[in-house]
């Protein structure tokens, strides 16, 4: 027989926790922007692996992999979709021992503008509802926060 010590039950996350509600907003937005995404048969891990690419062309599976914080295998599933999908395409030897260089062609240029747009639709729905000094505001919070959280710091 166990003892089990009766505890106090865990209540609701607090509605005023600015990291619950920026996770809570960052859920919604996500949400929909694979909405938006949804038509042309990518996500957003699609999106964020194009847009590590954009930022330096030619890196590898393994910096891929660092970058978008996800491992060496999930990296490789997701360039090998974007590959098959002809949005990416790798300018090196296939084979162990020889690095990918991996670059965008421009079908994943495209798939980067719909995630342009994506965004921007969001963005323009934060600019109803809280109107653009706000979120001009929001903006710079987000930033100063973000920059806490780049790695090294």
């Amino acid at each position: 027989m166990t003892n089990h010590t009766p505890r106090a039950e865990a209540g609701p996350m607090p509605l005023t926790s600015p990291a619950f509600l920026l996770a809570a907003l960052g859920r919604h937005i996500r949400d929909d922007v694979e909405r938006s995404l949804k038509p042309t048969g990518y996500t957003l891990r699609h999106l964020a692996a194009l847009g590590h690419l954009q930022r330096e062309p030619g890196i590898s599976y393994s910096e891929l992999a660092r970058r978008a914080g996800v491992t060496a295998q999930s990296a490789q599933a997701t360039v090998r979709q974007l590959e098959q999908r002809g949005a990416v395409e790798r300018r090196s030897f296939p084979g162990r021992g020889h690095t990918a260089e991996l670059h965008i062609t421009d079908k994943g240029y495209d798939l980067l503008e719909a995630g342009k747009r994506a965004y921007a639709s969001a963005d323009k729905d934060l600019n109803l509802v809280l109107g653009s000094e706000q979120v001009t505001v929001l903006t710079r919070f987000l930033l100063t926060a973000l920059s806490a959280h780049q790695p090294g710091s």
